[in-house]
């Protein structure tokens, strides 16, 4: 949420000062990583911002990023009224929402997520593929064990489709934690302008994931940085890791993948998998899903 009076979210120059460096103000505050200055980022004029929090003392030799703060939806869980939860499934219960269905039966995963601790809607049965039509695009459903998304919407997508589990029902902030694979059309805010800001708008939505769904302090380690193609259409594959150690959480860490495709459209299509490691047995989903992902 953008502060009352705070200027609008956007790259500014790095307020460490940093030479030919851009950072992202989402409204609030600034994002962990700097960004060259360079095609695709718009700089907007620096504005009267309170400098970037120094961060906290590193935990490991990686380095601590970011700062202990209450996330948008704690421990990447999102908040769900019981009674609202009670209906849903009532109603899932009554009608198995469809997304897509193929010709044969659902993929087996190589280890399924039968230690969810919770059951949310399902889908129809012979889905193999789901289909985010507002987002343009489809990728593989990830078999038994994983449900249909029915939860409050990504911050970062104007509409959020996909599939998730419960690994930790409760969480010290509240909320719930869940491995997640989902997909949306990527909200204005974060500088889209084309093709050519793939890189800048893939940095921009990491680290508003990063700050809204994950336990803080932190430390990440990315993985994958690069440019890709997926049918023709330009998308940039950011891959990382983080780790932390705090009281009350199951996980210690997750594993996770954020494709950014130009599927042609005046938003590009966000696609996000992220699980924790008490199922690092499923981290090869990550690669499934990735391998799978098709423009509409």
């Amino acid at each position: 949420m953008t502060r009352p009076g705070s200027p609008s979210p956007g790259w500014y120059p790095d307020p460490d000062g940093a030479p030919g460096m851009v950072r992202w103000w989402n409204g609030v505050t600034w994002s962990d990583v700097a960004t060259p200055a360079g095609p695709g980022v718009t700089v907007q004029r620096a504005p009267a911002l309170a400098p970037r929090p120094p961060a906290p003392p590193a935990a490991s030799s990686a380095g601590t990023l970011g700062s202990p703060r209450p996330p948008v939806r704690p421990g990447r869980g999102r908040r769900i009224v019981l009674a609202v939860v009670a209906l849903v499934v009532v109603v899932a219960a009554l009608v198995a929402a469809v997304v897509a269905v193929g010709g044969s039966s659902p993929r087996t995963p190589a280890a399924s997520p039968a230690s969810s601790a919770s059951a949310g809607p399902t889908f129809a049965p012979g889905t193999v593929q789901i289909v985010d039509r507002q987002a343009g695009l489809s990728y593989p459903f990830l078999g038994g064990g994983w449900y249909e998304w029915d939860l409050t919407p990504l911050t970062e997508t104007t509409a959020t489709a996909g599939e998730y589990f419960t690994t930790q029902p409760d969480v010290p902030d509240g909320g719930e934690f869940i491995a997640s694979c989902v997909s949306g059309p990527v909200a204005a805010a974060f500088g889209w302008s084309g093709p050519a800001s793939l890189l800048a708008t893939t940095h921009a939505v990491a680290a508003s994931l990063r700050t809204n769904y994950y336990p803080a302090p932190n430390d990440l380690k990315v993985v994958t940085d690069e440019a890709r193609t997926v049918d023709g259409h330009a998308a940039w594959l950011y891959e990382y890791e983080l780790s932390w150690k705090i009281p009350g959480y199951d996980s210690t860490g997750e594993k996770a993948a954020l494709l950014l495709v130009d599927v042609g459209r005046p938003a590009p299509a966000l696609l996000w998998i992220s699980i924790p490691n008490t199922h690092a047995e499923l981290y090869g989903d990550i690669d499934t899903v990735l391998a799978g992902v098709h423009v509409l």
